[in-house]
């Protein structure tokens, strides 16, 4: 069966080369949320836990968590973390920053993808509360501080490969993302500056 059996030579060519073009920028587009709900169901890549409230069990035993923090090449943010690591007790809550700044003239989106490792240690890490959970916009300018609060559970402690790790590391990609709704109809009801004459 042909595609297109209407179109001849390049009309059809064009025709297909656009086709290719748009899935493209469709598969693109679905990559940042395909990877967290593919990794959030199959735990690949050392995928966190949530939790509504810290640990009530502390333990003696420490563990040294490190942080990492990146940006796709699209994303013309600086992102790093405020400290590089910590040390806490297993079951402690604990609470560290990212810092993130839009060094452009423009408001810009971004949606952060997260992973644990080594991967076994991803299923006994608990996110309380995390500025990857939901999208951030950074207005032209702008820095912020954004926490993410964790305990690491005491239950790793009893796991076959977990009761092992002594030193986990966080790490956090951003990407860009369309502005949400409500920033992206301030940007085009923003006044533009014009020149007096």
């Amino acid at each position: 069966m042909k595609l297109f059996p209407n179109l001849q030579g390049p009309q059809r060519t064009v025709v297909m080369l656009l086709g290719v073009v748009v899935l493209m920028g469709g598969l693109s587009w679905a990559s940042v949320p395909f990877y967290s709900w593919f990794c959030a169901v199959t735990g690949f890549g050392g995928v966190t836990n949530t939790a509504e409230v810290g640990s009530d069990v502390v333990l003696d035993r420490e563990v040294t968590i490190r942080f990492d923090a990146s940006t796709d090449p699209a994303l013309p943010w600086d992102f790093k973390p405020a400290q590089r690591e910590m040390t806490v007790k297993i079951g402690q809550n604990a609470l560290a920053y990212y810092e993130a700044h839009n060094p452009t003239d423009r408001p810009i989106g971004g949606q952060a993808t997260y992973n644990v490792v080594p991967y076994e240690a991803g299923n006994f890490f608990d996110k309380i509360e995390c500025f990857c959970f939901t999208e951030q916009v950074l207005q032209p300018g702008e820095t912020v501080m954004m926490p993410v609060s964790f305990y690491v559970d005491p239950a790793m402690v009893e796991d076959r490969d977990a009761k092992y790790v002594n030193t986990i590391t966080l790490s956090y990609t951003f990407y860009e993302i369309p502005l949400p709704d409500a920033h992206a109809a301030l940007e085009v009801t923003a006044p533009v500056a014009t020149a007096n004459n």
